[in-house]
């Protein structure tokens, strides 16, 4: 029965670190975000590296972006995602050049 345990305890930590390894380019494709925003160009909504100039410096930014997407606030749609998927989309979007 312990044995039982620990295989069934090894695969749910398995498994939510897979959200984890998911990178921030492949959870913004497969939420949609490129539907409206490229990386370096404004599509409906800004570039990634336009924000990510917008924010430079502010110590502040990741937590006001999740929020904004959280909430459907400054964003037009919530985003449907963790808040480990959003943290991994917000870093994303601040760390382009």
């Amino acid at each position: 029965m312990k044995s039982m345990f620990f295989v069934v305890a090894a695969a749910g930590i398995l498994a939510a670190g897979s959200v984890y390894a998911e990178s921030g380019a492949d959870l913004a494709k497969a939420k949609g975000c490129l539907g409206c925003h490229a990386v370096d160009q404004k599509k409906v909504g800004p570039a990634f590296k336009d924000v990510a100039a917008k924010y430079k410096g502010n110590k502040g930014a990741e937590g006001k972006l999740m929020g904004e997407l959280k909430e459907g606030k400054g964003h037009p749609t919530k985003v449907s995602a963790s808040d480990a998927e959003l943290k991994a989309l917000v870093q994303f979007v601040l760390s382009q050049k």
